[in-house]
């Protein structure tokens, strides 16, 4: 089989798990949680040893029940935190993920000392570069792309069609949390909504395409497009136009100097937020310096 067909279908399953990052990214940074992502990416380790506890077993779908489990309760740990203790947000991400991932080293510790072979790298933390082994075929010669795409896929598809669906409530508890109380809209609702769907997107994606990617993915290209633009549907878009080009340069660079595929994606991610940031620069200057002239 073509070797560009697997390149293909790399940078097409790098691109899908960035553009369901980048639409639940942006609400994140506008919401000023932006790290939510990594918070479940270490809270989420007691769920992945309580996992092979109960179920004996190190099928991947075993564990990420488990890791989909506390990555939710991580969610309603950090707004309960967060609305009820009256802590700041930062603060209350902090304060669930250590702890979470403080538990979670404990436990392995504790059952790995018991005779119990598990390394939770093996089970979530995946690269990209490997998708391709694990191959859907009809026929045994027609490639229909990897695994890991069909399994990320769906949940790109839950993500679009929630925010479709759910935009208004969404956007008005995003930008002004009073104004949509003041309208009837339940802030709680949407806000557990929206994290839950974070937490599933984020544990769907590790085992096929790695942890730092889609933290990468959730923070990175939505910040690029903020600079940018203040409204919210031009962000989300140039927030998955951001991911993509990421995808497609950061795969080739990679394969080019044989290098992490995740790493150099991640990278041009980085590099674009840097071009974006200075462009935005000079554009404020610009525009300060007109008003001055007037």
């Amino acid at each position: 089989m073509n070797e560009w067909i697997f390149d293909i279908w790399t940078i097409i399953t790098a691109s899908t798990v960035a553009c369901t990052s980048a639409i639940l990214g942006s609400f994140l940074v506008l919401r000023k949680k932006a790290m939510v992502g990594d918070a479940i990416s270490h809270s989420v380790l007691p769920g992945i040893v309580l996992a092979y506890i109960v179920s004996e077993s190190r099928a991947s779908w075993v564990m990420l029940i488990g890791a989909a489990v506390f990555g939710v309760l991580t969610n309603i740990i950090i707004e309960f935190l967060n609305k009820k203790a009256k802590m700041n947000a930062d603060a209350s991400i902090g304060i669930t993920f250590t702890w979470l991932f403080a538990i979670g080293v404990i436990l392995l510790a504790y059952f790995t000392e018991g005779g119990i072979d598990l390394d939770q790298e093996c089970v979530l933390f995946g690269e990209i570069s490997m998708i391709n082994l694990d191959k859907v075929l009809v026929d045994g010669n027609l490639y229909l792309g990897p695994y890991a795409f069909w399994f990320i896929f769906p949940v790109f598809i839950i993500v679009l069609a929630f925010v479709v669906f759910g935009f208004k409530g969404l956007k008005i508890t995003s930008f002004n949390e009073d104004y949509a109380a003041s309208l009837g809209i339940r802030n709680g609702f949407w806000n557990y909504a929206l994290m839950s769907l974070v937490s599933l997107s984020t544990v769907m994606s590790f085992e096929s395409v790695g942890a730092i990617l889609v933290v990468g993915f959730l923070v990175i290209p939505p910040a690029s497009a903020y600079l940018l633009t203040k409204r919210l549907i031009p962000m989300i878009v140039l927030g998955c136009v951001f991911g993509i080009l990421s995808s497609i340069i950061g795969f080739y660079f990679a394969k080019s100097f044989n290098l992490s595929i995740s790493g150099c994606i991640v990278c041009a991610t980085g590099i674009i937020f840097l071009v974006n940031l200075i462009y935005s620069i000079i554009r404020d200057r610009s525009r300060k310096n007109i008003s001055i002239a007037q």
